[in-house]
């Protein structure tokens, strides 16, 4: 039986590729800030705030997944679309806690209890190579997240690592973004709010079902690389 390892799936894409891999037989393990809404013995979770980096290794140990076939660190949070200069510090800092470091922390405990994955899969985006206006401390974490993957790579010689950008997803994230942001001020934004409610932004399931058809091509790229699901 295939072993999954998936963080953030309470909601969203997250949630969407947990239903994905149970629906095809697959053992998950879950762990994020809330529960996962699936009902499946094959299902087992953890709940934990990422941003308190020193829980996750003790959640982890909860958890306690058999060696995974893949791991996919989906959970992040976007934060407020403004300005860098207008960014609290504090909330720069909680956003990199839970978009890069707590990833650290899981694979830290995966090589630690070896536990490496064939596949390791860092949930990127587009924006941490396109640094558009407004999209601040998200944009540097998922750069420094691209970085992640390369230096794990070059760790991990047993497992394949990629930061993966997922495309357009209709999320609560887009939601906000298309209905609350100023296109005005941060002309990013249009192309989204064009998207909005169209094939070009699938809703999570079906975003989910073709990431995992898409997983198998990954490995045709460098491990360590940065790809993205529109070019594979």
């Amino acid at each position: 039986m295939k072993q999954i390892l998936i963080t953030g799936a309470s909601r969203g894409l997250g949630l969407g590729l947990a239903k994905h891999y149970l629906e095809a037989g697959a053992a998950v393990c879950h762990l994020g800030r809330s529960a996962c809404p699936l009902e499946s013995p094959r299902l087992r979770q953890q709940q934990v705030d990422l941003a308190n980096l020193d829980a996750i290794a003790p959640a982890m140990d909860r958890l306690d997944p058999d060696r995974p076939d893949l791991v996919i660190l989906n959970a992040g949070i976007l934060g407020e679309i403004r300005d860098l200069a207008e960014t609290p510090m504090e909330d720069a800092r909680r956003l990199m806690d839970i978009n890069l470091w707590a990833n650290k922390a899981i694979v830290d405990w995966l090589i630690q209890h070896g536990h490496t994955p064939r596949q390791l899969i860092f949930i990127s985006s587009g924006a941490s190579v396109n640094g558009n206006r407004g999209w601040n401390a998200y944009s540097i974490s998922k750069a420094a997240l691209n970085m992640m993957a390369k230096l794990y790579a070059a760790e991990m010689p047993d497992s394949h690592v990629v930061a993966y950008a997922p495309g357009l997803v209709q999320t609560g994230m887009q939601d906000y973004l298309c209905r609350q942001v100023d296109a005005e001020r941060f002309p990013s934004i249009q192309r989204l709010i064009d998207a909005y409610g169209s094939e070009d932004m699938p809703d999570p399931e079906r975003a989910a079902e073709r990431i995992a058809a898409s997983l198998e091509r990954c490995l045709d790229h460098p491990s360590g690389s940065f790809v993205d699901v529109r070019t594979l």
